[in-house]
């Protein structure tokens, strides 16, 4: 796909257009962006995952003890006994590292930077029901796959934008609606961060909601300055040989400040180190524990794989790649692995192929260095066997 190719699911308009005209500036409505699409997931099998204890799922009662009332999961049947017959919605998180054939929903979204994706929520809603008119700070497509919702637009917030009093969600006080559709099965919304917005059954329905990784500043300056302190020495100190007699010793001069912004400068400027953090941190897998990675050695895995095995990601793995002046870098699961140049088509492949089998990998288990890739990735966890 080239970036001025038209794209169905972006209603006919191009990667380059949609980035240019609508990605986190304005919403985007595509009537059949995907035709004939359903859910891989019927509302009681997405029930049934939220009784799982490793699942994350909430209900929204619109009518419950409280306005808006949030229950989190996991839930047991009679949960589902007790509920209401419109008013409420079911929302789990992160269906895509359950369901393989969601996970495939992301594909489709190939034009954007696959390490930006943050996972596939899917919620169900009986009639009437919604989670009140709200903002998020990421982008999101809403993906209608079963029944009719109706989404309302409003204005754009900010930080400072008032929220109705509630422990929970965090709902708009005021809610100035501009614009109002009915989406269908097939039918999708992008929306901006930030944007004011509304959901709610017309009848039963269920709605894919692809969401987007945004860390805060706050994130990126906490994370970062601590993955930075690993390689900052403690004899490494604020210093001042210029010093110049004081006229107050109390007052703290600009020359100072000049001395700390330099002392930092020094390591927040080194690219490769921002470089190799931010790799490690927007591939940092939102289910770490899940990772468990196969204990054999690299011959057996070269054998396995001349015998069919077929290698697959984990469903909670992320991975990534990046150049760097002396060599790459490859992104998995947290974790960074500098490797020669020459690995560039493998890591293309890894990071994108569905499957790797003796078909795309029978010449790269001839490189000591990409089987010994290859190796590692599987004893990481981010590699599985495809029958596990």
């Amino acid at each position: 796909m080239t970036s001025d190719q038209p794209i169905q699911a972006l209603g006919g308009l191009s990667a380059r257009e949609f980035l240019r005209d609508y990605w986190q500036k304005k919403p985007l409505l595509v009537r059949q962006a995907f035709p004939g699409y359903t859910s891989p997931l019927s509302p009681d099998e997405l029930a049934g995952l939220s009784l799982e204890e490793d699942v994350e799922s909430r209900i929204v009662l619109e009518h419950g003890t409280t306005s808006w009332e949030l229950r989190r999961g996991p839930f047991d049947e009679q949960t589902y006994s007790a509920l209401p017959e419109q008013d409420w919605t079911l929302l789990v998180q992160a269906v895509d590292q359950w369901v393989p054939e969601v996970a495939d929903l992301t594909r489709q979204f190939d034009f954007l930077p696959n390490w930006r994706i943050d996972d596939v929520m899917i919620s169900y809603a009986a009639p009437g029901g919604g989670v009140g008119p709200h903002f998020d700070n990421y982008d999101v497509f809403l993906l209608q796959t079963q029944g009719r919702r109706r989404w309302r637009i409003g204005q754009m917030c900010a930080t400072d934008t008032a929220l109705l009093e509630h422990g929970d969600l965090k709902i708009l006080a005021d809610f100035q609606q501009t614009e109002e559709w009915v989406l269908e099965p097939g039918d999708m919304l992008y929306l901006p961060p930030r944007l004011a917005h509304f959901g709610t059954a017309v009848d039963e329905c269920m709605t894919c909601s692809i969401g987007f990784r945004a860390p805060s500043a706050a994130e990126v300056l906490t994370h970062f300055t601590d993955f930075l302190a690993q390689f900052v020495s403690d004899e490494e100190r604020y210093a001042d040989p210029d010093l110049q007699p004081a006229e107050d010793p109390y007052q703290i001069q600009t020359d100072a400040l000049d001395r700390l912004k330099a002392l930092l400068a020094e390591h927040m400027g080194d690219e490769r180190l921002l470089l190799t953090w931010f790799g490690q941190f927007m591939t940092e897998p939102r289910y770490p524990e899940r990772i468990v990675g196969a204990e054999l050695e690299a011959d057996e895995l070269a054998q396995a794989i001349d015998e069919g095995a077929v290698l697959v990601r984990h469903p909670s793995a992320r991975m990534a790649w990046s150049e760097v002046d002396i060599g790459l870098l490859l992104f998995a699961s947290g974790q960074s692995t500098l490797l020669p140049t020459h690995l560039k088509d493998l890591l293309k492949l890894i990071c994108a192929a569905e499957s790797l089998h003796a078909g795309n990998l029978a010449a790269w288990l001839k490189d000591p260095d990409a089987a010994e890739l290859l190796h590692q990735l599987v004893k990481q966890g981010s590699l599985e066997f495809a029958d596990e």
